[in-house]
Order: C-alpha cells, then structure tokens, then sequence
C-alpha cells in the first residue's frame, strides 16, 4: 500500500497512550515506503459539537483507505457509516472502549457504548492494540467479523541504571482508572522498605482526584518519599525511566499499557491489574517466568505484597525476566505491517 489517511485528534501533541501510538505509527508506515496524509480533528472528542462532526465526516471522505482513531469514529458513528456508503474503505482504529473511559456517569458510559457499536457496525474494518481489546470489543458489541490486532511497539532503549533507595514509578494520567489512590495506600503498607515513588502524567485531566491523591499522601505523612511530578517529557522523561526500579501500572481497564511494555525495553519489571490488557502488554519470558506481578486491582493488599516481593527476594529474578522479555518485544514497524495487512 503506498498511501494510507490518517484521521487523528487535533490536539496530537497532548500526552496520552493513544496519541503516542497515532504518532509512532504515523512515523514507521512512513519508514515502511506509505505515504501518510494527516487529517487533524478538531474537538472535545467523544463529546464534538455537531459542527464539528460535519467536519470530521468531510475528513473521511477519500479515494485511499482511511485508518481513524476510535476516539473520534466512535463519538460520531453516523459519519462512518455515511463515509462507508460513499465509497471510503474507513477502519477504526480503537485504543480505548470508550465506556471504559475515567469519571462517566452510567447513562453516559451506555450511551457512548451505543455509539461505539454503531460506528463499529459501520465500519469498513476494526484494528484493536491487543488481543484482550479485539476479544473485549467483540464481545462488548456482538461484532461477528475479524478484528484486527497491532499491539503497540517499543524504541530500542538502554537499560536503566536504577536508584538508591530503589524507585518506583507510575507514569499514566492521574485518574480514578489508573487508581493512584490504590498505589499511596499500598506504599504505606510497605514504608519498612526503603523505596521512593514517583506519579507522573498528566494532573488536569481530573483535577479534584488528583488533589485527593495529594491529600493521601499528606495524610500518611508520605511527602518526603512520594512526588507527584505532572507530566515529563523528552529529556527529563528519559532521566526518569533510567532512575526506575519497577513500573506500576495497576489500572482498573488497560487495553495494553504502552508504559509496560517501555519499562521492559529498559529491563525494569511492572506491576500491572488482573483481568486487563496489560497483562498481556507484560507477558512472560521464554522461561514462562513472569517479569513483574498480576494483581487485582484496587486491591491495596495485594499491591503490597507484591511490592513488597519485588523489593525483597523477587527483585533479581524478575529484573532477569523482563530483561529477557525485553529481546521479543515488537518494533513500531511490526505494528505498521499488522496494520497495512489489516487495511489491505
């Protein structure tokens, strides 16, 4: 394929896993030979102004295959379903089922899944980042075709130096679904331990839960050993992840975890939530040893014995696991060819 268009949120440069996949994938379909038309959105997406759906339908329309970010597809399914009936071969590219997404009242969380399923239905083609989301979305939206998977992929990167005391990091936004609130308690449950943390991303998304995580800490009298950085990036985010003894993802819904799978390239383990798509983001090693832990999440106790193993006498051997991980992850160009091969 030599030319594919993109449909991507306007606001790109926001830190988020979606946005990193869109740009990463738009740089190797590039590396690939396919040329790669960008079409900004412009948007509160899901919730777009209808003038701003009329202009997301114009940006489907297109003689090439179009790959759209689910985001936008599924907050305005009549579009898709209009550019389908034109003649445009659009597939959806979701990287979040949107009821799955942080803060939603019920009736919002079935309305915006109504709509994902319409846009879904009309689609030409659905790519998901796992296998855990292609399985979730089928069965969420009685979806009887082939989903296809491509799994987000990694940058080669050196291996992490490490701190002392060792820290911890989790880098996802601070929300209710990322469960920072779960992470502080846990830390408490383990201050024996010597250890820092770091909670990195992004603090307006929800502003009032993050000022409940900051309330946690300054109630356990944890200031001193857990920061609350923002978000980082470039150079300041590299120096982090070299710093990085273990990653923390934990989430309640992950239909990957880009940092999972970052951490491993850099041989640091992850704790990452049962029954979500970061277990598979973890994975094994060729010896089927784990690098890292599975644990329920919102659960404090288990996160803590975890952790608690992961300092102690589970550190060396998963620290060898996810170095060992790190040899069979996926490249961003591998990704780019799941998807030409979806979208051919």
């Amino acid at each position: 394929m030599t030319r594919l268009v993109l449909v991507v949120p306007a606001d790109l440069d926001t830190p988020s896993g979606g946005n990193r996949y869109d740009r990463a994938l738009a740089g190797a379909l590039t590396e690939l030979g396919t040329e790669v038309e960008h079409r900004p959105a412009a948007g509160r997406w899901p919730m777009a102004t209808a003038g701003e759906r009329d202009q997301f339908a114009d940006l489907l329309l297109s003689p090439d295959p179009v790959l759209v970010d689910g985001l936008l597809a599924c907050g305005a399914p009549t579009a898709v379903a209009a550019a389908v009936a034109a003649g445009t071969r659009v597939h959806v590219l979701v990287h979040l089922p949107l009821a799955l997404e942080t803060g939603l009242s019920p009736e919002s969380a079935a309305d915006l899944d109504a709509q994902e399923g319409r846009a879904l239905h009309a689609a030409t083609g659905v790519l998901a980042t796992s296998q855990w989301a292609a399985d979730d979305l089928r069965a969420r939206h009685d979806l009887k075709g082939v989903i296809a998977v491509a799994v987000p992929g990694t940058d080669p990167a050196p291996a992490a130096a490490g701190s002392t005391p060792p820290r911890l990091l989790q880098l996802a936004s601070i929300t209710p679904r990322k469960d920072q609130l779960t992470v502080v308690d846990a830390l408490d449950q383990i201050r024996d331990l010597p250890w820092t943390a770091d909670l990195t991303g992004p603090l307006e998304i929800d502003s009032a839960y993050a000022g409940q995580v900051q309330a946690s800490i300054d109630r356990y009298g944890l200031g001193d050993r857990i920061r609350l950085t923002g978000s980082r990036g470039g150079a300041d985010l590299a120096a982090a992840w070299d710093a990085t003894d273990l990653l923390l993802l934990p989430s309640h819904a992950e239909t990957w975890g880009m940092a999972v799978t970052e951490a491993l390239a850099r041989g640091i383990p992850a704790v990452v939530g049962l029954g979500t798509g970061a277990e598979e983001a973890l994975g094994h090693a060729p010896d089927g040893s784990l690098p890292g832990a599975v644990v329920p999440p919102g659960d404090s106790a288990a996160l803590a014995a975890a952790l608690r193993d992961l300092l102690g006498p589970d550190r060396a051997r998963a620290g060898a696991a996810a170095r060992a991980r790190a040899q069979g992850l996926s490249r961003w160009q591998d990704t780019a060819r799941d998807v030409l091969e979806a979208v051919r």
